[in-house]
């Protein structure tokens, strides 16, 4: 179990087979994010008519709310929602960084309010992981500290925190045989510190190695230069997964680096935001414009909502104010960006992935995001 296997290389970007208790995952590979046990206005059957092969959900979120203990009663988070192919479950570190305002941090643990009622609540690294191992994803997350890039003076702390509370939550992971427990490299935007943070990690039995504390208020030139630093001193024989990273221009930079896992909750925001990918560039399905577009949203797409409706329909759903719009859109959304991880793979099988990144860019140019913000992480 939790055997990596790469199948085929171009440049630093590889294909590869992760086994899991819940099937073989084929990267590299894009996550749906399931922040609450589901993914927003979608269905079990929705994700999969998608080709969704992994789902996100969060640890924070089912701690407060039904409460781990009892998804372990009823089953595990497999169970619980109906969803039968590999999942994965993040530690809850980065939910704790958002409420900076209300949390406070020391070498054991952090106390932090609920969002939902303002009660206390303490995470450390062997609750999280015991959290984790009663919700029973397939693959799951060590605690860490996730540092703001910008305070310099802090990151070397919360990075050496970071490392300290890994071996924490290695010694408490007490399901090795049926989770894959990640180990996650820190350091903010300093090359220095992500080099050490990345050998520290990779000198660690982890299965897998997360990359964290990304997309939280850097700029993508910095994004890309970390992962031009840290992706090079991990091992090879081991996945990599970039946390909470999915606009489609990050897809391409990240796996043309060597990343193989990414999840974000972009395409399910946009759409009940109303916005969807297109060839050319995001579309705002309520302008006026698309009131008698009988076009789908992209002639190219093979999803179900662009192989039956249109966009003045998607348009008039918007209008009326109907949940549906946010599903449709969200298939849509979702497809595409597993279509990019389809296409992807499939250049990295023939050895044109390199040749072709300009290509891909180019084609996504007006699908992109504007300054990575924590907003795309945060409560979704």
């Amino acid at each position: 179990m939790f055997e990596f296997t790469i199948t085929a290389q171009d440049g630093r970007a590889r294909n590869g087979r992760f086994a899991t208790p819940h099937g073989r995952l084929q990267t590299p590979v894009f996550a749906p994010v399931g922040t609450q046990a589901t993914v927003k206005t979608l269905t079990p059957e929705h994700l999969k008519g998608i080709n969704a092969s992994l789902v996100l959900s969060n640890t924070y979120h089912l701690y407060l709310r039904p409460g781990d203990e009892l998804i372990r009663e009823m089953g595990g988070l497999h169970n619980f929602m109906q969803w039968p192919n590999p999942m994965l479950t993040d530690s809850g570190g980065f939910q704790v960084f958002s409420l900076s305002k209300t949390r406070k941090i020391d070498e054991d643990g952090v106390n932090f309010k609920s969002h939902i009622d303002g009660s206390i609540h303490r995470f450390t690294p062997e609750r999280s992981i015991q959290i984790q191992n009663n919700l029973g994803a397939d693959i799951i997350m060590a605690f860490d500290e996730c540092a703001d890039p910008n305070d310099h003076a802090y990151i070397k702390q919360a990075m050496e925190r970071t490392h300290r509370w890994a071996e924490r939550s290695l010694a408490a992971h007490t399901r090795p045989d049926e989770q894959a427990l990640f180990g996650i490299v820190q350091g903010g935007v300093s090359p220095e510190l992500r080099a050490v943070s990345a050998g520290f990690i990779a000198s660690l039995p982890f299965p897998g190695i997360a990359i964290g504390g990304l997309s939280v208020g850097e700029t993508k030139d910095e994004m890309y230069n970390t992962l031009d630093v840290v992706t090079p001193l991990l091992p090879e024989n081991k996945p990599r997964y970039l946390m909470g990273v999915g606009t489609p221009e990050d897809l391409i930079h990240g796996v043309a680096r060597g990343v193989d896992i990414f999840d974000c909750v972009l395409p399910t925001r946009l759409a009940r935001h109303h916005s969807a990918f297109a060839p050319e560039g995001r579309l705002n399905l309520m302008n006026a414009t698309f009131a008698r577009d009988s076009r789908p949203i992209d002639e190219s797409c093979d999803c179900y909502t662009c192989q039956t409706f249109t966009r003045a329909y998607i348009r008039h759903l918007i209008v009326a104010r109907e949940f549906l719009a946010a599903t449709l859109i969200s298939i849509h959304n979702l497809r595409a960006l597993i279509r990019l991880m389809e296409e992807m793979r499939g250049l990295i099988a023939s050895g044109k992935l390199t040749e072709n990144i300009p290509r891909l860019l180019e084609r996504w140019q007006g699908n992109a995001a504007r300054k990575n913000t924590s907003l795309e992480r945060d409560f979704d």
